[in-house]
């Protein structure tokens, strides 16, 4: 289909992946401090958050397993799945990445965007490599 239908999928990914989100948020802004003001609402509310918090932090441990390592595979214990990455597919083009921006978040309190910045430039770089 060529770049503009690229561009258009983009687009609607874009649009259907944070619209919703956006949504919820400008509906329910205004009735916040009203739930927070009654005890059983506020109780809900906190599961919710914790129940946000666990699905960002298991998408970061997937992002994380399958991009810095090449070969990740699942395990089964009973119920339990657990991803387990090859030890000697990791990349270390990523995983220097990660620490130099880590390194310039939280040791050089740098902002996001220039951190960011110097994350691509240094991928660029170390793709060439």
């Amino acid at each position: 289909g060529g770049l503009w239908l690229g561009l258009a999928v983009a687009f609607v990914t874009l649009w259907v992946t944070f619209a919703p989100c956006f949504l919820w948020i400008f509906a329910g802004a205004p009735y916040i401090d009203w739930i927070s003001g009654r005890p059983a609402l506020r109780g809900a509310l906190q599961a919710i958050t914790a129940a946000v918090v666990g699905v960002i932090l298991n998408l970061s441990m997937w992002f994380a397993l399958n991009v810095l390592f090449r070969d990740v595979q699942p395990v089964e214990y009973g119920p339990i799945r657990l991803w387990t990455p090859g030890l000697d597919t990791l990349d270390w083009r990523v995983a220097l990445l990660g620490v130099v921006a880590a390194c310039l978040l939280f040791g050089l309190h740098w902002g996001v965007a220039r951190v960011l910045a110097v994350a691509a430039a240094g991928g660029l770089l170390l793709t060439v490599l």
